[in-house]
């Protein structure tokens, strides 16, 4: 960073330049705007920021390695992955964006700073019209990693927010009862059938196996889908207790943790060890072979963390190189990544989440403002990062998570209605209600988003027109403000829980153990 090559970079004539180099600085004429700061994985922020102070270390600092990307968690500056850009007194914008991987911007003082962490790369230079350059940039993406799937996005009914991690045979078939004729292309299982993460076989809430019902949901007409997260290895697995050769190692030499979920550590895949990439690549294949030719992988963002591998190589082509493996092993089935690094995933599947998960809320006052951590599930979250990201729409389809149709306390109506032109404008439809909870009015809501495509256009960076209508993203697009006063006491106590190992498995221990089951749902 010290040690930058500045190019003195003409930003007027022409008004873009592609320029080869390990770093580079670009002087701005003058303070800007705005910073935009683009998020490593699916998750992370990316959003319209302050210029001159970077935002707090977002909390708690256990979960960087699966929300943010953990070597620049605690950067001083404004920065962003792979590309950063100032918004200018004229509205026109100043534009840096890496054209290879393992790249990262920084906005410090009146300076846009690139840097490539190891070797050197390609630029793209460019100011001008905020829309245009970003166009102009998703174009040469397109030309060096691959550009959108020729497939047509399905229109889908996922698991997750109906029943989380608490489903079982019985539900499914229900869900498929329940919903009908209703116009759904895919219905996928979300997590809650796996064994443990890292052993991909059915647990025995599955008793018939997951290939008996993939063949139901094909009974219907509709694809089998199917979430998997084969680059995290969980502690409780059989892959952590006799294979720990296969993970990412410290330079402690300890396995390097992926960050805290299903109740306990879980740990990154190390795919450049053959035997690894030979699991992983059966994995896949075995689940295409099941049946489901829809699979949502998640938590990929484990394959590019920092660590020593079996071969060395940059963290982002080792977890590409992974990608790879399961685009091969996957065939022709429609690959969804979540919870992925963004450009090197490009090329490699057919749907990308780019954005946090929405759950059934608006905004959460603990993890928005007090941790200040804007990667947690959330409509406002989920909306603002996706926004910001529409600009990948000619490279893959974009996926915002689910729209939520049936009434209920934390969302209002309009808000609900915002999601559902969200996906509009994405393209890529999802809802994870349950049907069997639907009011009439509500199902033949759903079958009208279903079947009746609206046109959309983007008039500015948070207005569109939405079938004719004038929609207005502005309600979510503001960050909170930074916490004072009291809040900081508050932030401290919560920060300090959110890092103790004890604490988030007993969070994690009350949830499993109080479900929320209706008749409705299959519970009993």
């Amino acid at each position: 960073m010290e040690n930058m090559t500045t190019h003195i970079v003409d930003l007027f004539q022409p008004s873009q330049q592609i320029v080869s180099a390990a770093s580079l600085t670009l002087g701005l004429p003058q303070p800007p705007r705005a910073f935009y700061r683009h998020g490593w994985q699916s998750w992370s922020l990316t959003a319209w920021t302050d210029p001159v102070r970077e935002l707090p270390v977002m909390k708690p600092e256990i979960f960087h390695s699966r929300q943010t990307d953990p070597v620049y968690a605690k950067h001083p500056h404004p920065n962003g992955s792979w590309l950063g850009a100032v918004e200018m007194e004229d509205g026109k914008i100043i534009f840096l964006g890496a054209l290879g991987l393992e790249a990262h911007v920084s906005l410090r003082e009146n300076q846009l700073q690139g840097w490539y962490e190891s070797g050197s790369g390609e630029w793209f230079v460019a100011r001008g019209n905020e829309l245009e350059v970003f166009e102009q940039y998703a174009s040469l993406l397109g030309e060096r990693f691959g550009k959108a799937t020729s497939k047509p996005a399905p229109r889908v009914w996922c698991s997750w927010y109906s029943f989380y991690k608490e489903i079982n045979e019985k539900k499914i078939q229900n869900v498929l009862r329940d919903l009908g004729d209703l116009p759904f292309d895919v219905v996928q299982i979300d997590d809650g059938w796996q064994v443990a993460p890292g052993d991909w076989i059915p647990n025995a809430k599955f008793p018939s196996g997951m290939d008996s019902l993939a063949a139901s949901i094909r009974a219907t007409g509709r694809k089998a889908g199917l979430w998997m997260a084969p680059l995290a290895i969980g502690e409780k697995s059989g892959i952590f207790k006799e294979h720990p050769d296969w993970l990412l190692q410290g330079w402690n030499g300890k396995p390097v943790s992926a960050g805290f979920e299903w109740g306990g550590d879980t740990f990154a895949l190390d795919v450049t060890n053959p035997q690894a990439a030979d699991w992983l690549a059966n994995t896949i294949r075995t689940a295409v072979n099941w049946g489901y030719d829809y699979l949502k992988l998640d938590f990929l963002y484990a394959g590019a963390l920092p660590g020593k591998r079996h071969v060395d190589m940059p963290r982002e082509a080792a977890y590409r190189h992974a990608l790879e493996i399961m685009r091969r092993a996957a065939g022709d089935a429609y690959l969804l990544v979540c919870g992925s690094p963004i450009i090197p995933s490009l090329g490699l599947c057919d749907a990308m989440r780019v954005g946090p998960d929405v759950a059934n809320l608006w905004d959460s006052r603990l993890y928005s403002y007090l941790l200040y951590n804007q990667t947690t599930p959330g409509m406002k979250n989920g909306i603002r990062t996706t926004l910001n990201r529409l600009w990948l729409k000619s490279l893959v389809h974009v996926d915002p998570d689910v729209a939520f149709f049936h009434e209920s306390k934390s969302l209002t109506a309009e808000q609900r209605q915002l999601f559902q032109d969200l996906t509009e404008i994405c393209g890529f439809k999802a809802t994870s209600d349950l049907p069997s909870l639907w009011a009439e009015t509500e199902r033949e809501r759903v079958r009208a988003w279903l079947t009746n495509r609206q046109e959309s256009a983007r008039v500015d960076r948070t207005r569109f027109t939405v079938g004719g209508r004038s929609v207005d993203f502005s309600p979510a697009m503001d960050l909170p403000p930074r916490p004072g006063g009291f809040a900081l006491i508050e932030r401290a106590i919560v920060s300090w829980f959110g890092e103790q190992l004890w604490a988030l498995q007993l969070w994690d221990w009350l949830l499993r153990t109080n479900p929320t089951k209706t008749k409705e749902d299959g519970g009993e």
